[in-house]
Parts: structure tokens; C-alpha cells; sequence
């Protein structure tokens, strides 16, 4: 997918779907759920490092194997984004929100 084409939420999944679904299928939703969680790791160490390009990367996998996890379970990820955030915040309903700070 090029930049110019469709980067929506449900193209970008659709477009890991149809480059790892076989793949995902074989590896299965548990040990895809952990290859996210070590993804997140890997995305904290570049974070404390301060190692911007390794962020990227990392945060680019993050995102991928969330859509693999995402499209072996059955979740459409833009639909569930829309319908819990769509409004703002879930919890207050603001947009920005305005929530008290935890």
C-alpha cells in the first residue's frame, strides 16, 4: 500500500490481513497476543533509549500485530475505535476530555 492509497483504519487492516491471515492462522490468537505484548516491550525500550527511529519501527509493529490479533478474533478495529471513542471521551463525553487526571 502507497502512501496515495486508502490509509484508513479498515484498509490498513485489511491490507494485513491479506498479507499475514495465513500466517496468523497457523501462528494462532494466543501466540499472536504475545508477539503484540513483546512488540509493546520493544516499543518502551526504544521510548526510554530516547531512540526516536526505534520508536517508529516499534510502534509501526505494535500497530501491525495489533491488526493481526484484531483479525484472527474477529474485532473490527475501526468499528470498535468508532463506536467507543467516535464521541469523544468514553468516560466524560468531551472532545477535548475532561476527565480528572489519574
Amino acid at each position: 500500500m502507497s502512501r496515495s492509497s486508502s490509509s484508513s483504519l479498515a484498509a490498513l487492516q485489511k491490507l494485513f490481513r491479506e498479507v499475514y491471515i495465513t500466517r496468523d492462522l497457523n501462528r494462532g490468537a494466543d501466540k499472536t497476543l504475545l508477539w503484540l505484548v513483546s512488540e509493546l516491550g520493544e516499543l518502551t525500550d526504544a521510548y526510554l533509549k530516547q531512540e526516536l527511529s526505534s520508536m517508529k519501527e516499534e510502534a509501526a509493529d505494535v500497530f501491525a500485530w495489533l491488526c493481526s490479533f484484531c483479525n484472527l478474533v474477529g474485532i473490527d478495529l475501526e468499528e470498535a475505535v468508532i463506536q467507543k471513542y467516535g464521541n469523544g471521551c468514553p468516560r466524560c463525553f468531551s472532545s477535548p476530555c475532561k476527565c480528572p487526571i489519574r
